[in-house]
């Protein structure tokens, strides 16, 4: 019968292990052998150990036996653990990194584990592993678009100058279109969100109509001024100029960005504006949608209320459109813009740089 090695410890070690076993800046590992020794020092079983520690006796044994024969430098560190030598795991580490960046299987357009595991002829668990370590994922992909107006960097600090440094006795207003919101019913019924459930929701569903919502929100205090109407010309750009002229104040000047959507740049509309000189209109470089903040207000909407909402018919769609904008309204938040034009164009300047570096194919 195997008898544990009795631990007995000098104050020295004591001190040390009882500092392992509190420190913060200690490997959990070496913590956990520490409370262990201290532990057998005091005069218990490795079976008791084990059990006050939620581990098992052999392991409570193995180190207990190394620190008997090797004292405090048998658990300072790991025991030598089987696998590969550690350059021949460094060189497969390179390989699955570069195979991963720089080339793709045949027959699709990236890998993935269960592939290059069996090109590279190692298991899909190392192959995951060193994706994770190395913040690889070739099955997700992020989309973006770089601005090619030629004016853009004229067009950025314009619109941004407003956001930040807004003119005296003026409203800076963000305007737009959200074109064809469908009312979409579904086919069947959906099912509500239960404890241990999600809701449900079919994949397929019945159009109803489309209505486009007109949309501008005062940078100053958050409020949305909106309408819904059928299309989207440059009539009813008119009819919505003539709204916002109604519903703010007469006396300040009104200075609205926008983007280059034709019907902004209309010729009636470009006369009516003429008639009203306190309109004053500002364009976003084209491919810049993300600099109207307009957009993120739109993006709330969809995500809060109509992406997942059920409308058996255009009016019911648009009732709950306004409803979610009065609501807004009821307690407005301004959209609050940080970023300076200096630091976006040195972002946009190093996505160019990216880019034009890319290698093509």
């Amino acid at each position: 019968m195997r008898v544990a090695p009795s631990i007995k410890l000098t104050k020295k070690e004591r001190t040390t292990l009882e500092c392992w076993s509190q420190g913060r800046r200690i490997s959990v590992r070496q913590r956990d052998r520490a409370r262990m020794t201290l532990l057998a020092a005091d005069g218990m079983t490795s079976k008791e150990v084990a059990t006050k520690m939620g581990v098992k006796a052999h392991t409570v044994g193995r180190w207990r036996s190394r620190f008997a024969e090797l004292r405090l430098a048998g658990i300072e560190k790991d025991l030598p653990r089987g696998g590969r030598p550690r350059n021949q795991r460094e060189h497969l580490e390179s390989k699955i990194i570069r195979k991963t960046t720089q080339e793709t299987p045949k027959n699709a357009t990236h890998w993935s584990t269960r592939t290059l595991a069996k090109e590279l002829g190692v298991t899909q668990s190392m192959i995951h592993r060193v994706w994770k370590a190395n913040g690889l994922r070739p099955h997700l992909v992020r989309t973006f678009k770089l601005s090619r107006d030629p004016h853009f960097e004229e067009k950025l600090i314009d619109v941004v100058g407003l956001y930040l440094n807004p003119p005296e006795k003026a409203l800076v207003i963000s305007a737009d279109e959200k074109s064809q919101i469908q009312a979409l019913d579904r086919t069947q019924p959906s099912l509500p969100i239960v404890p241990g459930r999600c809701g449900t929701m079919t994949h397929d569903y019945k159009r109803n109509g489309t209505t486009t919502l007109f949309a501008a929100i005062d940078m100053t205090q958050g409020k949305v001024i909106a309408s819904c109407m059928p299309r989207h010309r440059h009539q009813e750009w008119i009819k919505f100029l003539k709204q916002i002229d109604a519903e703010t104040p007469e006396y300040l000047a009104l200075h609205l960005i926008v983007d280059n959507y034709a019907t902004h740049k209309h010729p009636k509309v470009k006369a009516w504006l003429k008639r009203h000189k306190r309109f004053h209109l500002h364009f976003i470089p084209t491919s810049s949608s993300w600099l109207n903040v307009i957009e993120r207000f739109f993006r709330d909407l969809d995500e809060k209320r109509v992406h997942r909402g059920v409308f058996r018919s255009v009016p019911q769609l648009i009732d709950a459109v306004m409803s979610y904008i009065d609501q807004h309204n009821g307690d407005p938040k301004p959209f609050v813009w940080r970023k300076t034009a200096e630091e976006i164009i040195e972002k946009v300047g190093r996505a160019r740089l990216a880019m034009n570096n890319a290698p093509i194919g």
